[in-house]
């Protein structure tokens, strides 16, 4: 796709506090949550570009950006992400969500900031953006932007030309005429058709998205079409569902510019969504802030725990003894992986050390050899498990290897019940069976940036020929 996605419209920045509530406080009978991790993802249409830097080479995102600490931050996550922003002045400061969960369960949502779009001409940038757009999605968040006259001009124009896929928010602006597709959920549609509204807001089609009863489509060519959620794909009652419209409307956003069939583009919209909420929603792409515990001030933790398996470094042995042993050591937030890694690669390498920083131990938990065949076939894998404990155990950042047998981890994370359960970020669209596990004992799956090109499986085919 050699022409930008452009998204537009309202961003902010989100934020989760994590932490554990054990006690109440001794000046109101309220719980008192001790912060473990705060995490910081861009919001809105920020989230929204976030999603398609994942699936397009080049996104830009038009948005109103402050001057205020929290702006700083938000666009440092999206050129993080690949995003390229053109910023539009805004008046008042930057709006950021704060959600404060105990346990994995939200407690609280704290909202500041009175940011909106400013109504002064737009940058040349902007027109720009949406003449080489190869499609266009507007995340409306109802702070002006999608309002703005010149704005809104434009974007009729794009619509003309290519797809504009427009998801509309009720203190919003109406989508401009000419729409390709409108995906307001059930609740913004309320009591009205797909039908009527594609009429009232003369879209080619208006799609009403229905979260695990997946969409109805109206493309104005007969009756409306239900389109399920796929079978496996349904996300778990009470699983948060914090960005699952904008991973809809930028996954039909990048389908209608690949295919120019709406249908085809909802199908695949409505899979990526369920997906998307199944591995963790919205806090699956968040980052860590630099709030945790410096590596200088873990040492006296990490020292004891090393020194029990001085041969390589790391704790081994079943799952049931290794987290005795190392909570008998001072662990309070334990990090846990896991995988083949049959041929070990700098891919893995990061991904583990990057896992170790987000709390006091890290625990990988690596595939039998029997677990591997089964799910990688014959001739595989071609480091037997007793080697790759020893590789793995090898590593600074390793602090216990633990096997299994089953081909998911599900059974050894009832046991091991780590805070924080990590997947690398090619995870982000699939569902991870394991992650309701370490939801229901209070822990998060966080994914992690994986390195381009680096695939064992690749490697030994490599090697093999």
């Amino acid at each position: 796709m050699a022409s930008p996605i452009v998204v537009v419209g309202d961003s902010m920045l989100d934020v989760d506090i994590d932490g554990t509530a054990d006690r109440l406080s001794p000046e109101a009978p309220v719980p008192v949550v001790d912060t473990r991790h705060v995490w910081h993802r861009p919001g809105g249409a920020g989230l929204a570009a976030m999603l398609a830097a994942r699936a397009a080479d080049e996104v830009v995102l038009v948005t109103a950006v402050g001057n205020d600490a929290d702006a700083q931050t938000l666009t440092e996550l999206l050129a993080a992400a690949g995003v390229q922003v053109v910023a539009l002045p805004m008046a008042g400061s930057t709006v950021c969500k704060t959600r404060i969960r105990a346990h994995g369960h939200p407690m609280l949502r704290i909202d500041k900031g009175d940011g909106t779009a400013a109504g002064t001409d737009l940058p040349a940038d902007v027109a720009g953006a949406l003449e080489r757009a190869a499609a266009v999605c507007v995340a409306d968040y109802g702070r002006g932007l999608t309002a703005h006259p010149q704005l809104r001009r434009l974007i009729t124009a794009a619509a003309q030309r290519i797809p504009v896929v427009w998801d509309p928010h009720p203190r919003g602006a109406d989508p401009v005429g000419g729409c390709a597709l409108v995906t307001p959920n059930h609740s913004e549609a309320g009591a009205a058709t797909a039908a009527a509204l594609r009429t009232g807001w003369d879209a080619r089609a208006v799609c009403v998205t229905r979260g695990a009863h997946g969409a109805v489509l109206d493309c104005g060519d007969g009756a409306p079409v239900h389109i399920p959620v796929p079978d496996g794909h349904a996300a778990a009652p009470h699983q948060d569902s914090c960005g699952a419209g904008d991973r809809f409307a930028v996954a039909a956003t990048v389908e209608l510019a690949r295919t120019g069939d709406v249908r085809c583009a909802v199908t695949a919209a409505v899979s990526a969504a369920s997906r998307f909420v199944a591995a963790g929603g919205a806090s699956g792409v968040s980052t860590a802030a630099p709030v945790h515990i410096p590596v200088a001030s873990l040492a006296p933790v990490i020292s004891p725990v090393a020194s029990l398996a001085p041969e390589y470094g790391a704790i081994t042995g079943d799952v049931d003894s290794v987290r005795d042993r190392l909570l008998a050591g001072g662990v309070r937030t334990l990090v846990a992986t896991g995988g083949c890694f049959d041929l070990l690669h700098t891919g893995h390498v990061r991904l583990l050390r990057q896992a170790r920083q987000l709390g006091d131990a890290l625990v990988v938990l690596v595939n039998s050899d029997a677990s591997v065949r089964s799910l990688k076939g014959p001739g595989r894998p071609v480091v037997p498990d007793v080697d790759r404990v020893r590789v793995l155990s090898a590593l600074a950042c390793v602090d216990a290897v633990v096997v299994f047998e089953e081909s998911s981890p599900e059974a050894v994370l009832e046991r091991l019940r780590p805070q924080i359960w990590v997947k690398g970020g090619d995870y982000a669209d699939t569902r991870l069976p394991e992650a309701e596990v370490v939801a229901r004992h209070g822990g998060e799956v966080v994914l992690l940036p994986t390195v381009a090109g680096y695939s064992s499986t690749k490697l030994i085919a490599a090697a093999r020929s």
